[in-house]
């Protein structure tokens, strides 16, 4: 599994354990709906520390909290 489909999936675990919409925790953290849709699609392969922050911040999780999930921890390597 590559970075960015581990943050999809735990985004998507996050909305589902919350019972909130991706849209709505665009409105919690401030990040851009354009923005979530573009990682949620997997058009952005890379989402930077800054932002998951705020999503973080949106769920009122730490970021040691969003990145705990096993899946984080066998990430493919991603040298090109």
């Amino acid at each position: 599994m590559t970075v960015g489909e581990a943050v999809r999936r735990r985004i998507l675990a996050l909305c589902e354990e919350r019972s909130i919409t991706i849209n709505r925790l665009s409105i919690l953290s401030g990040v851009t709906q354009s923005t979530l849709n573009n990682i949620m699609s997997g058009r952005n392969h890379t989402t930077t520390v800054a932002t998951v922050k705020k999503l973080c911040d949106g769920l009122n999780i730490t970021v040691d909290e969003f990145f705990c999930p096993e899946y984080f921890h066998d990430l493919e390597q991603e040298l090109k």
